[in-house]
């Protein structure tokens, strides 16, 4: 099957109003596919879907462990943060530590996703800076990786030695040769594999032996979901609703993984539309069908079989998962 499959139906009262499509792959500890939906070979950018790849130079080349990193700072160099106190904060020691600022990032200004750190910028009238983009926890893991290895500052170009240690290390776990890239929104390589090979990546993190790289950081991000995305988000949301048995990270344009370590399994998936709730209602619909994650769970329930509402509060229509996932 080529075709991308129904992921998740919009239901206005008997009608069916919508529905959104996707490609979607589960694997084993030996890379072998387990489920499928739509095209396995489907070639995708992962977006920040890919943030855990791209923190292994961190962790491989020595540098966590050279400026003493925590649990809490790997989970920071997975992350797509709202940029929230909690976040912030420890970006900004994390700088501090080892001597740089704002000015060294190369991610871009960006306004905090959480209210609380935006409104506090407009109440003061103070401009966001490079820390409060969603990508600066990375960043500032690219900046520890540079300062380890001694680069120069354009951490951010495909050929400076950060990006090609991310390329090694992407190439390694996916099983496959890269296709090329494209440049992500916060101004770094974002490398393509097929969907196949990304959720053999995550089935790779998720049988790794403890002590690894993959398995530090994939601890990191269950031990902390509230450092990889934060309040409302999925990832956040659905991680804890697992008991942080799970890790899970989203990536624009429809894509989201999950690792399973009990399990030994990786998923992997891509909404055709691009759009986030079709993503969100696929993954939470996924980690149903493998017996992660609890149907009637209050979490779940937002992401699949989710009451919509118009403006007065009336209940207009349901988004449920597609037959597909049954």
């Amino acid at each position: 099957m080529t075709a991308a499959a129904p992921f998740a139906e919009i239901w206005r009262g008997p009608f069916l109003e919508s529905v959104h499509s996707g490609h979607a792959v589960v694997c084993d500890d030996t890379g072998q596919i387990i489920h499928a939906w739509g095209n396995p070979e489907a070639v995708i950018l992962p977006r920040s879907s890919a943030k855990m790849i791209q923190a292994l130079p961190l962790v491989q080349s020595g540098a966590a462990d050279a400026f003493g990193l925590t649990p809490q700072h790997l989970a920071l160099a997975c992350a797509s943060h709202q940029a929230a106190a909690l976040h912030t904060g420890l970006v900004g020691d994390w700088l501090e530590t080892m001597g740089l600022n704002d000015q060294d990032f190369r991610c871009g200004t960006a306004e905090p996703g959480d209210e609380t750190a935006r409104n506090a910028l407009i109440c003061t009238g103070e401009k966001p800076c490079q820390i409060h983009h969603e990508c600066s926890g990375k960043h500032a893991g690219f900046l520890t990786v540079n300062k380890h290895l001694g680069g120069g500052a354009d951490y951010e170009k495909p050929d400076h030695l950060v990006q090609k240690a991310c390329l090694d290390a992407f190439e390694q776990v996916t099983g496959l040769t890269s296709p090329g890239y494209g440049i992500d929104g916060c101004s770094v390589p974002n490398f393509a594999t097929t969907l196949h090979g990304m959720a053999r990546a995550m089935a790779r993190f998720a049988s790794a032996p403890d002590g690894s790289a993959e398995a530090r950081l994939h601890q990191a991000m269950r031990l902390h979901p509230e450092l990889v995305a934060g309040e409302t988000r999925a990832c956040t949301n659905l991680m804890r609703a697992m008991n942080g048995k799970v890790a899970l990270k989203t990536g624009a344009e429809g894509f989201f993984i999950a690792i399973l370590p009990d399990q030994k399994i990786g998923v992997a998936l891509k909404a055709a539309c691009g759009t986030k709730r079709a993503a969100e209602c696929a993954i939470a619909s996924i980690l149903v069908k493998l017996g992660a994650l609890d149907p009637n769970h209050p979490e779940a329930l937002k992401y699949r079989n989710a009451p919509i509402e118009n403006r007065r509060g009336i209940i207009t229509g349901t988004l449920k998962p597609a037959a597909t996932f049954a």
